[in-house]
C-alpha cells in the first residue's frame, strides 16, 4: 500500500511539472536556510558547554553607572574583589582568576629563538584549573601555579617552543614573556588542549602570584576597588544549591563596605554573575562572540522564508483542489476511505519535501561560500552529527504534517457525487479555501514589502552616515601598532625614519587612532570663582604632529603639545566648560589626574568614535611612554601598495623581532558599521528570497485561478469588453490584496527601523517615501505577473473556449 502511495505521488508530480517545480524550489530554499541557521545556532551554543558542572560556573561582571555620562558594563572586575570574594561571600565553592595579556612577546632566554607576539598568554591562579580542569600531561595541578614566575603551557605551545620534546622533559625549562616588563618563568606543567569549541584560547598560564609587588599591582590596575580593567577576569563555581541571585544580592553589602570609601558619589559600581553558557554572547577573549539578538534575527528570518515557502504550497494545493475533485470522487466511489486519501496526499507532500531536502544540502554549501565572511570563524557543518541527523529525519516529517495536512483534509472531504459533477460548493456558500488563499497571499506580500522597506531604509541611513564630514582627513592615512611600553627613544627613531621618507608627508605617535572603537574617559576639574566645576571628558594621548597628520582643524592656540603639563581641547570642551570664547580658553588652567594642566590649543570638533554617538568634550594629553600607534600621512598620488611595503620595511628595521601590517584609516572607520552592513546584506538576501518565493507563488496561483476564469473572460469579450476592462477586472482583486499587505507591513517595519535609527546620534528622519515606494514596487511586480497571465487568457478565441457550452 505504501509503495502504491509513492508511485501514484511520483506520477502526479511528473504530470504537474510547473506546480512541482515551484514547490520544490521554494521548499528547498526554505529548508536550506533553516538548516544553515540551525547549525549556526547550535555552533554558537556549543562553546564551553563541556566543562564539568558548568551550570554552577559564573563569570563576575562589573557595571559602572556615570548617570548622564552613561552606563558601562565590563567583563572585568577590580583586583581586590578576586582576593576577598570567597571569604566575604558564602556559597562559593571555588574561585579562579585570570589577567589576560595583550601582544606578549614570547622567547627562549639566552637564545635567538623569538616566537613573536601572542594574545594567548594570561596570568592564572591555581583555582582556575579547579573550575576548568584539564588533562595534565606533566606537572602537579595542585602546586604548578603556586610559586611566582611559574608557567603552565599547553601541548600546542610545547610543540612550538620545544619541538620533539616529551611533556616530562620540558618541566624546569625557562621561557621569557615580554610585556611591560620581562618575565622569566619556569615551566611547571603541561596540559592538553580543548578539543571542543571554547572561548578560552590561552596556551600559556603564568602564575598569578608573579604579580607580587604593589608597583606591579598598580601598573596592572589590580590595586584599587575603583579600578576596573577588562583584563582582570574573575570566575566562581557555586556550591550545590546556591543560586546566582543570592550571590548578586551578597555583592551589595560588599560594595557598600569597600567602594563607598573610594567613590566620590559621581558614579556607582555594581557586580553581577554571568552564567558560563552566556559568555560566548558577551565579551570574549578573541572578539569572536556573537550577539544573541543577531542569532534571534537569523532564526526569525529563516522561519519567515520557510513559512513563505509553506504558504506557497498550501495556497497552490488548495487552489488546484478543483482539478483533483473527480479523482477524489472516483476513489471514494470505488471504496477509498478518507484516511487512505489523506495518506495518499501526505505521501505526495512528503515526496516533494524529501526531494527538496536533498536539493537543500547542495544549496547549503553554496550559502556557506556566499556568506563565508558572515559565519563564525572555523565554522563547519558535521552532516552526520546527532543533531543534524535528527534535523534531517524529523524535520521533513514535521514539515509534511504542517504543510500537507490542510490540503489533504480539504481534498479528502469532497462529496463524491458533487465532485464527479465538478461542483465544489453550493451557490452562495462561504468558501474557506478562497478566504484562506487570499489571506495567505496577503501574508506573503506583506512579508516581501516589509523586507524591502527594511533593506532600503538601512541602506539609506548607512549611505547618509558615510557621506557625513567627520572633522578630520581619513584619506591616505596608514597606521600600525607599536610594541606596548616600547622604548621612547626607539619610537622617536621610528618617527624620524618615516619623516625622512619622500612618500611621507608627516608621521605621528599616539595612544590610539584619531577615530576608533576604544574609549578612554576621565574627569577634569575647572576653576569657577571659588569652586571647581567637574566634567567627564574623553582623553586621547597624542604628540605634537597628531593634529597635523589627521587634518584636524586648529581653531586657536598651537597644536605643538610636547610637555606633560600641556593639553589641547576640542570646541565642545570649551563650550561645556563655560569659557567665553576660544581665545579665553588658551592659557587657562585646570586639574586633570589631580595635577595642574594648561590649555595651549583648541581644535575643531571631530567624530572620534562612530556616528551613533554624539561628540564628547575631548582632552588631548602628552604621555609618550604609553604611545601605542604610529600614523602616517602619505603624499598625494602615491602607489599605496608600494608605500605599504616600504613602511613595513622601515618598521622592521627599527623593530626586527616584531611582525607588522599597516592598514588604512578609512577602512578602519568603515568597520564601525560592519555589523550594520551585515544586517543589511542578510536582510537583502532574505528580501530577495521572499520576493522570489512570493512571485513564484503568485505566478502559480494566478496562472491557475485565471485559467479557471477563461470562459468568463471569453463571455465578456463576446459581450464587447475591451482588453483594458478585462485586465482591470482581474487585476483589481490583486490590487486590493497588495493594499492590505502594505498596511500590514508598515507597522513591523516602522517598529524595527525606529529602534535601529534611534541608535544613531547622526541619523536621517524616517523616510516615509521609501515605505510608499516599496508598496508601489510590489504592486507593479504583482500587476506584471497577473497582467501577463490575464493578457494570455484574453487573447484566446472565444469560439474555441465556449464551444462546449
Amino acid at each position: 500500500m505504501l509503495k502504491n502511495y509513492f508511485k501514484i505521488a511520483w506520477r502526479n508530480l511528473l504530470r504537474n511539472k510547473l506546480r512541482t517545480g515551484i514547490h520544490i524550489l521554494g521548499l528547498s530554499i526554505g529548508i536550506a536556510i533553516c538548516f544553515l541557521i540551525f547549525n549556526v545556532v547550535t555552533h554558537s551554543y556549543s562553546f564551553d558547554n563541556f566543562h564539568p558542572e558548568g551550570d554552577r560556573i559564573y563569570r563576575i561582571n562589573t557595571v559602572t553607572d556615570f548617570g548622564d555620562g552613561g552606563i558601562y558594563p565590563n567583563s572585568g572586575t577590580p583586583g581586590p574583589l578576586g582576593e576577598v570574594i570567597q571569604d566575604e561571600i558564602v556559597g562559593i565553592e571555588s574561585k579562579g582568576r585570570l589577567y589576560t595579556m595583550y601582544e606578549t612577546l614570547v622567547a627562549l632566554p639566552n637564545t635567538d629563538k623569538v616566537f613573536g607576539r601572542s594574545n594567548e598568554v594570561t596570568f592564572a591562579d591555581p583555582g582556575f584549573f579547579k573550575i576548568f580542569p584539564r588533562k595534565w600531561l606533566a606537572g602537579n595541578p595542585e602546586s604548578a601555579l603556586l610559586q611566582p614566575a611559574s608557567v603552565v603551557i599547553s601541548e600546542k605551545s610545547m610543540h612550538k617552543y620545544f619541538p620533539g620534546s616529551e611533556a616530562s622533559d620540558v618541566l624546569g625549562q625557562e621561557l621569557m614573556f615580554v610585556d611591560s616588563d620581562s618575565i622569566y618563568a619556569k615551566v611547571t606543567g603541561v596540559v592538553a588542549g580543548y578539543e571542543k569549541n571554547t572561548d578560552f584560547v590561552f596556551q600559556n598560564f603564568i602564575s598569578f602570584s608573579t604579580i607580587a609587588t604593589e608597583e606591579q599591582k598598580i601598573w596592572n590596575g589590580l590595586h584599587s576597588w575603583g579600578s576596573v580593567n577588562s583584563s582582570s577576569q574573575l570566575f566562581i563555581k557555586l556550591s550545590p544549591g546556591v543560586s546566582a541571585e543570592s550571590i548578586d544580592e551578597a555583592f551589595k553589602p560588599l560594595i557598600a563596605k569597600n567602594l563607598e570609601s573610594e567613590d566620590d558619589g559621581d558614579y556607582q559600581t555594581s557586580f553581577f554573575t554571568e552564567p558560563l553558557a552566556e559568555m560566548h554572547f558577551g565579551q570574549t577573549y578573541t572578539n569572536q562572540g556573537v550577539s544573541k539578538a543577531f542569532l534571534k534575527g537569523l532564526v526569525f528570518i529563516g522561519l519567515i522564508i520557510l513559512v513563505l515557502a509553506t504558504l506557497n504550497f498550501v495556497n497552490l494545493e488548495t487552489a488546484q483542489a478543483i482539478s483533483r475533485s473527480k479523482e477524489v470522487g472516483i476513489r471514494k466511489t470505488i471504496g477509498g476511505t478518507r484516511m487512505q486519501l489523506i495518506s495518499q496526499f501526505l505521501a505526495e507532500t512528503f515526496l516533494i519535501i524529501l526531494i527538496s531536502s536533498f536539493i537543500a544540502l547542495g544549496l547549503v554549501e553554496g550559502l556557506k561560500i556566499l556568506f563565508k565572511s558572515y559565519l563564525p570563524q572555523h565554522f563547519q557543518i558535521a552532516y552526520f552529527s546527532f543533531f543534524n541527523a535528527l534535523f534531517y529525519s524529523a524535520f521533513p516529517l514535521l514539515l509534511t504534517l504542517i504543510t500537507g495536512i490542510y490540503p489533504a483534509l480539504i481534498l479528502s472531504n469532497y462529496d463524491p457525487q458533487r465532485a464527479l459533477k465538478g461542483e465544489m460548493m453550493r451557490n452562495g456558500k462561504f468558501s474557506l479555501g478562497g478566504f484562506l488563499r487570499k489571506n495567505l497571499t496577503v501574508i506573503q506580500l506583506s512579508s516581501s514589502i516589509a523586507f524591502i522597506i527594511l533593506v532600503l531604509v538601512l541602506n539609506y541611513q548607512l549611505k547618509y552616515v558615510s557621506s557625513q564630514p567627520l572633522g578630520f582627513e581619513k584619506e591616505a592615512v596608514m597606521y600600525a601598532s607599536i610594541p606596548f611600553m616600547s622604548d621612547p627613544d626607539k619610537m622617536l627613531q621610528l618617527q624620524d625614519r618615516y619623516n625622512q621618507e619622500a612618500m611621507v608627508r608627516s608621521a605621528s605617535l599616539s595612544g590610539n587612532l584619531v577615530s576608533s572603537a576604544s574609549l578612554w574617559t576621565s574627569d577634569v576639574k575647572i576653576p569657577v570663582d571659588t569652586t571647581e566645576k567637574e566634567m567627564y571628558v574623553q582623553v586621547m594621548n597624542v604628540d605634537s604632529a597628531f593634529v597635523r597628520v589627521n587634518g584636524i582643524p586648529l581653531l586657536a592656540g598651537t597644536d605643538g603639545i610636547d610637555k606633560s603639563d600641556e593639553i589641547l581641547v576640542n570646541e565642545t570642551f570649551v563650550k561645556e566648560a563655560g569659557y567665553e570664547n576660544l581665545e579665553a580658553a588658551i592659557g587657562a588652567n585646570l586639574r586633570y589626574n589631580e595635577e595642574q594642566r594648561t590649555i595651549i590649543g583648541v581644535t575643531g570638533d571631530f567624530h572620534s568614535r562612530t556616528l551613533r554617538e554624539e561628540i564628547r568634550p575631548l582632552l588631548f594629553t602628552y604621555d609618550p611612554e604609553y604611545f601605542q600607534t604610529v600614523s602616517i600621512k602619505l603624499n598625494s598620488d602615491q602607489n599605496l601598495a608600494v608605500a605599504k611595503e616600504r613602511l613595513e620595511e622601515v618598521y622592521l628595521s627599527v623593530y626586527p623581532y616584531e611582525t607588522v601590517s599597516f592598514n588604512f584609516l578609512d577602512e578602519q572607520i568603515e568597520r564601525f558599521y560592519q555589523e550594520d552592513v551585515k544586517i543589511k546584506n542578510v536582510l537583502g538576501f532574505a528580501c530577495g528570497l521572499a520576493i522570489l518565493i512570493s512571485c513564484m507563488g503568485l505566478f502559480g496561483l494566478s496562472s491557475f485561478t485565471i485559467a479557471q476564469r477563461t470562459k468568463e473572460i471569453s463571455i465578456r469579450k463576446v459581450l464587447g469588453a475591451t482588453l483594458h476592462q478585462i485586465l482591470f477586472l482581474i487585476s483589481k482583486e490583486y490590487m486590493v490584496l497588495v493594499g492590505i499587505s502594505f498596511l500590514m507591513a508598515i507597522y513591523p517595519a516602522y517598529f524595527f527601523l525606529s529602534d535601529w535609527l534611534n541608535g544613531f546620534h547622526t541619523r536621517v528622519e524616517m523616510p516615509y517615501f521609501i515605505f510608499l515606494g516599496a508598496g508601489i514596487g510590489v504592486l507593479l511586480i504583482c500587476l506584471l505577473i497577473v497582467g501577463i497571465h490575464s493578457f494570455v487568457a484574453s487573447q484566446s478565441n472565444p469560439a474555441k473556449v465556449l464551444k462546449s457550452e
